[in-house]
C-alpha cells in the first residue's frame, strides 16, 4: 500500500522540484527561491505577485515594509499569529529591479502555487493586489472592480484587495482593505 505524504511533506516535495525549474530567466537573477511559508493547514492563504529584494536576501515572502503590514493585519486586525496562514506569490524568484513579473514568467511559474493551493485547501485566498488578483482570477480586470467581493478560482474561494505596498503609499485605502479582512472572517 503507498504511503501518503503529510502536507508538509508534499509542500517540500513541490519545493525541492521547484529548485530544478529553469523555465524563464529570473531564476538566473534571484538570489534565493521565495517559496512560501506558514502552516500546510492554514484556512487563509495570501497571495503576492513576487518577492523584492528583501525578500530575495532572506528567501521568505513579505518581509519588508510591506511585510511588516502585512503581518499587522494578521495578528492585530485578524487575531492569528502569521505562522497559522500560509504566505506565497505568484512568481517565486525577484524581478530585476523590483519590476511586475511579466506574463511569461507568471504562465511558468504559477503552476507551483496552485500545486501549493492544492496542497494546503485553503477556504479562502486573499490576492495581495492587481497581480495576484489578475492570475489566480484569469482576469484583466482591475483591481479597484475586483476587490471586496469573493470570487472563484479553480473551486477555491479568492478574496482580492490591495497590495501592502500599495497601502505603504496610500494610507486612505487601509480601511477598504480592512472591510475585505473583514469579510474573509466572516466566511
Amino acid at each position: 500500500m503507498p504511503q501518503t505524504l503529510s502536507k508538509s511533506e508534499a509542500l517540500e516535495e513541490i519545493r525541492r522540484s521547484f529548485e530544478e525549474c529553469q523555465c524563464c530567466p529570473l531564476c538566473e537573477t534571484a538570489t534565493n527561491i521565495v517559496f512560501g511559508e506558514g502552516s500546510p493547514d492554514a484556512a487563509v492563504m495570501f497571495v503576492g505577485e513576487a518577492p523584492g529584494a528583501m525578500e530575495d536576501r532572506a528567501g521568505r515572502p513579505f518581509v519588508g515594509p510591506a511585510g511588516k503590514l502585512l503581518t499587522d493585519i494578521i495578528e492585530k486586525g485578524m487575531g492569528l499569529s502569521r505562522k497559522d496562514v500560509y504566505i506565497a506569490n505568484i512568481a517565486k524568484c525577484r524581478p530585476p529591479g523590483n519590476r511586475d513579473p511579466l506574463p511569461e514568467e507568471i504562465r511558468e511559474c504559477i503552476g507551483f502555487l496552485w500545486k501549493q493551493i492544492e496542497v494546503i485547501q485553503p477556504k479562502v485566498i486573499v490576492a495581495l493586489g492587481k497581480i495576484a488578483a489578475q492570475s489566480l482570477l484569469e482576469t484583466d480586470a482591475p483591481i479597484t472592480a475586483l476587490r471586496g467581493k469573493f470570487r472563484e478560482s479553480r473551486g477555491f474561494k479568492v478574496m482580492p484587495t490591495f497590495h501592502p505596498s500599495y497601502l505603504l503609499h496610500n494610507p486612505a485605502k487601509k480601511r477598504e482593505v480592512w472591510e475585505d479582512i473583514k469579510k474573509v472572517m466572516q466566511y
